[in-house]
């Protein structure tokens, strides 16, 4: 069981036959690649995905209340100006300086909303992206535990453990993982994908 479930590097040839390829005892074995750099990855795309996040949504924040603090402020001094011009002999043409006040208020404003738009359109795309990396993230996850029990059966196969490949392709296939195995040569060998060489396996060990 312990040679099982060792990995091969993705540059190591398939060996059909163990009797015509003997493996050389005194070859070491490779041992399992560490999953830390995925866990790096997927822990610099989270950090990446929530900075620019949090800088989308303070941006929002920031735009919102200024465009309600400067409407309130505006339209308070407003109307008191309106109230103290209607007392006063030159009202009206105060009044018209105001309404011209009024006006770059309401472009002011009609601004701000166009940027509060813009930014509501970036924070929808930082949401797609973020979904998009996440299912990038899954997809690689999957195809890494495929290949982890693929190297298992591959080896399985090659030293003649019928039963347990058939096992491991038992439990490959519970997993549902069998359509995250690679379907391109990856291996460095001219023959088979991981897919089909799996394919290979499963038609000869189990019928």
């Amino acid at each position: 069981m312990a040679s099982s479930d060792r990995r091969k590097g993705p540059s190591e040839p398939f060996i059909e036959d163990a009797h015509r390829y003997p493996e050389d005892p005194q070859k070491k074995r490779r041992p399992p690649a560490p999953e830390v750099d995925t866990r790096r990855h997927r822990v610099q795309q989270r950090r990446k995905r929530n900075s620019v996040f949090r800088y989308i949504a303070i941006l929002f924040a920031a735009a919102f209340v200024l465009l309600l603090y400067t409407f309130m402020l505006e339209r308070r001094e407003s109307q008191q100006q309106i109230d103290d011009l209607k007392q006063s002999a030159s009202a009206y043409q105060t009044l018209q300086g105001l309404m011209s006040s009024n006006d770059q208020l309401k472009t002011q404003v009609s601004e701000l909303e166009t940027q509060l738009r813009e930014l509501q359109g970036q924070l929808a795309a930082a949401e797609e992206e973020q979904g998009l990396l996440q299912a990038q993230l899954q997809g690689e996850q999957k195809t890494n535990m495929a290949m982890h029990w693929f190297w298992q059966i591959n080896d399985a196969s090659v030293r003649g453990k019928t039963k347990l490949c058939r096992e491991l392709i038992t439990a490959l296939e519970e997993a549902k993982l069998q359509d995250s195995l690679p379907k391109e040569n990856i291996t460095g060998t001219d023959r088979f994908s991981p897919y089909d060489r799996y394919m290979e396996i499963r038609g000869k060990v189990i019928k």
